[in-house]
């Protein structure tokens, strides 16, 4: 990031991004004074900013940030966790929900950082089997539990939109760790997130 100061940073970015989608509006054939469009290059460069937030946020210091010593060693799971992400081949955008499971070793973390670290890598380009992977290091990393689990399923409006245009696809990756990598955990695991439990 060129800028210590976020805040002089987002300012610069949004207006060198706004003049690309000025120009980019222009090479399509739109009329960029028209007044629908007029607004359209800064509105996109502030929404493009948003969605891409991510490259500037560390998921390792948000964990860090609600560590506890507990000795509590069973599964811990939260799951449905809604994400929205930006394909890097298209720039269209992908959307479905994650599950993460982590057995502690000694630590436990606030159930609200997990799903901050899920947003934080969705929010970068990405492909839906990196962002698996880097949530699912990221927390075998940073807490070193037991074993810890991510399974994410998604849509992908580049398939939708274009090239094949199957609306009804859904895409599901997985990775695990520790003991998840035993059958019997894994099956624990998998059975829990999509039983009705209400």
């Amino acid at each position: 990031m060129p800028y210590k100061n976020f805040e002089e940073y987002n300012i610069k970015v949004t207006d060198d991004v706004r003049e690309h989608f000025e120009s980019i509006l222009g090479d399509l054939g739109e009329d960029i004074e028209r007044e629908g469009i007029q607004k359209t290059p800064e509105r996109a460069a502030k929404a493009m900013l948003f969605l891409t937030q991510g490259y500037h946020q560390d998921p390792e210091q948000v964990l860090k940030s609600a560590m506890f010593k507990e000795e509590y060693d069973d599964m811990v799971i939260v799951k449905d966790i809604e994400l929205y992400s930006l394909c890097e081949h298209h720039m269209l955008p992908f959307f479905g929900k994650a599950h993460i499971a982590y057995i502690p070793n000694g630590h436990i973390v606030g159930l609200s950082k997990l799903p901050r670290v899920v947003d934080i890598f969705a929010r970068r380009l990405q492909v839906q089997e990196r962002l698996t992977h880097d949530i699912l290091e990221c927390i075998n990393d940073t807490l070193k539990p037991k074993g810890v689990a991510v399974v994410i399923e998604a849509s992908h409006m580049c398939m939708m939109m274009r090239g094949v245009q199957k609306q009804n696809s859904v895409t599901t990756t997985s990775g695990f760790r520790g003991q998840f990598e035993k059958i019997e955990t894994r099956t624990e695991f998998l059975r829990l997130i999509t039983a009705d439990l209400g």
